[in-house]
């Protein structure tokens, strides 16, 4: 998908800004039913020695969440809700890991997206229910700069 934020001025966005110097620089595919993510962890970003930070993979599941939301609810919102279970231990230093989410519930303004982080081996390590509150489009566009959905699949 195209990061249709990076050209805006100001965008610097800790998830999904290309150019913010601290921030994880996450780039996201879809792949129909499902966005994904892969996404080398290192050590800048550990709780525990080579362990990373549950708040890291928090953010690591916002993220991708408001990434399926604009792509399969094709509009913007804001998190109000996550629910969040560690299952197994996230390593910094193991290599690359994964992370997938779809959108499961559709009821008025509130979207729920499913996310699933695995670790490098594979392993289900993570898994959240997040819940959005979307604006229709016109609102999307002047509140939070939603350039459309059409934006996200233009061609690199």
């Amino acid at each position: 998908m195209h990061n249709a934020y990076a050209d805006l001025e100001g965008y610097n966005c800790f998830g999904c800004s290309p150019t913010n110097p601290f921030g994880l620089k996450c780039k996201f595919i879809d792949e129909g039913e499902y966005i994904t993510c892969h996404w080398m962890p290192s050590e800048n970003y550990q709780g525990f020695f080579h362990i990373l930070h549950g708040g890291i993979q928090a953010t690591l599941i916002d993220e991708i969440a408001s990434w399926a939301i604009f792509s399969h609810a094709q509009t913007a919102g804001v998190t109000t809700g996550m629910e969040i279970k560690y299952r197994k231990p996230v390593y910094t230093d193991r290599g690359e890991i994964s992370l997938r989410a779809k959108v499961v519930k559709v009821e008025k303004r509130l979207v729920t997206a499913r996310v699933e982080l695995f670790n490098a081996a594979g392993e289900l390590s993570t898994e959240a229910d997040v819940v959005y509150m979307v604006y229709p489009e016109e609102i999307a566009k002047r509140k939070l700069d939603w350039p459309g959905v059409e934006a996200f699949y233009k061609a690199e």
